[in-house]
């Protein structure tokens, strides 16, 4: 992709803690933020793709259940959040990971909780997180090329914390940069 430039984009700074090198943007936790900061970007024309870099929980149990040092890609989201059926939508950019490719539920919530585990994982996620569907959307709407990469951070349960996540998050970002490092620099 010579001569392209993509925008590297983070939910959260603890997500980019190993980017400090790459130029991005954090654009803050939640669908608002996501799509407010992401349309902002965007609307300077010059980016030709998006790459969308962080954690997620994971809703998915037994044989379905995803390995949490894997970064994976996001063929797929969904909203969890909205009482009314919504758009599946399906990112458009290059897959890169072709055995490794998954379903996200996304919504503004911090997933901690076994019924609600449950009730996203039963909508076809297997990961959820807060930011997805609105980078997705608003790529779509500027016609803009988005891969979507995700490690796992936690297992959405009742025994996970924000605290939880904190902990792991620097960890997770070297394991997202040593990614990027084989996959996409």
């Amino acid at each position: 992709m010579s001569g392209s430039k993509p925008l590297h984009v983070f939910a959260h700074q603890g997500e980019a803690t190993a980017f400090a090198d790459v130029p991005h943007v954090v654009t803050g936790i939640g669908k608002i933020n996501a799509a407010v900061s992401l349309a902002s970007e965007l609307a300077s024309g010059q980016y030709d793709r998006v790459v969308v870099l962080g954690t997620a929980g994971v809703v998915a149990d037994g044989e379905q259940r995803p390995n949490m040092d894997t970064v994976y890609q996001i063929t797929e989201v969904l909203q969890h959040d909205f009482p009314l059926p919504t758009e599946v939508l399906r990112p458009r950019g290059e897959i890169l990971l072709p055995n490794q490719q998954l379903t996200m539920a996304t919504g503004d919530v911090f997933v901690s909780d076994d019924q609600q585990r449950i009730r996203i994982a039963s909508l076809g996620a297997t990961l959820v997180d807060m930011e997805g569907y609105a980078y997705t959307s608003i790529c779509e709407r500027f016609d803009v090329p988005l891969q979507i990469f995700k490690v796992p951070s936690d297992f959405a349960d009742s025994n996970t914390t924000i605290d939880d996540w904190f902990a792991v998050v620097a960890r997770k970002s070297a394991q997202l940069r040593a990614f990027w490092d084989a996959q996409l620099n």
